[in-house]
């Protein structure tokens, strides 16, 4: 008997892990999409600033046969790129969303809580979400290289760039200010080209920042490469919404280190090892302040753990959820 290797899927079972988008209604008007795709127990994705949830995909796909993955894109990113914000503190907003969209999923599963895995920007969501309403709906998190404190303060060292804060600090704020006047243009090529210039080697640079291997800063390079005739079309969809969140990361306190203790739920602190954005060693003294944590160190890790060690973690992925069973 021949069986035929390259038979086409039934319907069925094709649209069964073909992803989909849902308009969740977090405020009156508004719809946030969010990706879905698997078929199995519930799980939450939160993407990183300026990432596409979207591009968790290649890391969830071998995991579709047990799970259902839900991945909100948040407000001025991805697929809700068009979506402004309406207030100026942008992790309150995205967490009240967060709300929104967690009470909507266990309502239509008919669970209590749902396991969350979030890094950087969607971590610090997370953070957020958890001092305005508790961790009652999540059954386990997954924090992916991110601390609780941006700033850094008298008793915290561990905010975003650690000993460079001031330094990149400078930088972010002089970038800002020199968008402000152009900040209500509707493209981003109607702005001086000096000015683009500027807001792409920064960016290019934070993205740099993030990463540590070889693979992965010639990977940036590439990616964000702008030659002049390239940067005079260049349509930068979602530099406005980027410099808001800058203004408010530069700006308001985001200090979430008291609700550390009511966060009792079992978290997984997965650290990269040699992260410029958020030390490793005061990483790890989020994970002894956590009441029920463990750490996972990815040591050649930067940052940007999916792209520096994307095998280390799927397995951390793929080990975090498989505890949920």
């Amino acid at each position: 008997m021949k069986t035929n290797l390259f038979a086409v899927p039934r319907p069925a079972l094709f649209n069964q892990y073909q992803l989909h988008t849902k308009n969740v209604e977090v405020a009156k008007g508004t719809l946030l999409p969010m990706s879905v795709i698997g078929h199995g127990k519930p799980v939450l994705l939160l993407h990183a600033y300026g990432m596409d949830a979207r591009e968790f995909l290649p890391f969830i796909l071998p995991l579709l046969g047990h799970y259902t993955f839900y991945l909100p894109h948040l407000r001025g990113f991805g697929a809700a790129k068009d979506i402004e914000l309406s207030e100026f503190d942008f992790l309150r907003q995205y967490a009240d969303d967060l709300h929104v969209v967690i009470e909507q999923i266990c309502l239509a599963r008919n669970i209590v809580a749902l396991p969350v895995a979030a890094i950087s920007m969607g971590a610090q969501v997370m953070w957020a979400y958890f001092s305005r309403y508790g961790s009652a709906r999540v059954s386990r998190y997954l924090n992916i290289d991110q601390s609780p404190a941006i700033h850094n303060q008298p008793d915290w060292q561990g905010g975003l760039f650690g000993a460079r804060q001031r330094e990149v600090f400078a930088v972010f704020h002089e970038v800002a200010n020199m968008t402000l006047p152009y900040i209500q243009l509707e493209s981003f090529t109607h702005l001086p080209f000096a000015l683009k210039r500027r807001v792409t080697d920064v960016e290019r640079q934070f993205s740099l920042l993030s990463v540590n291997r070889r693979r992965s800063k010639a990977i940036v390079q590439i990616l964000t490469h702008q030659n002049d005739h390239r940067l005079v079309f260049y349509d930068h969809r979602i530099w406005q919404h980027k410099m808001r969140c800058l203004q408010a990361y530069l700006n308001l306190e985001y200090d979430f280190r008291a609700v550390i203790e009511k966060v009792t739920i079992p978290v997984v602190n997965l650290i990269g090892g040699r992260s410029q954005l958020y030390d490793a060693k005061w990483q790890q003294q989020v994970t002894q302040m956590l009441p029920s944590a463990t750490e996972i160190v990815l040591p050649h890790s930067g940052h940007a753990v999916p792209m520096d060690e994307p095998i280390g973690f799927y397995k951390a992925l793929k080990g975090f959820l498989e505890n949920e069973l």
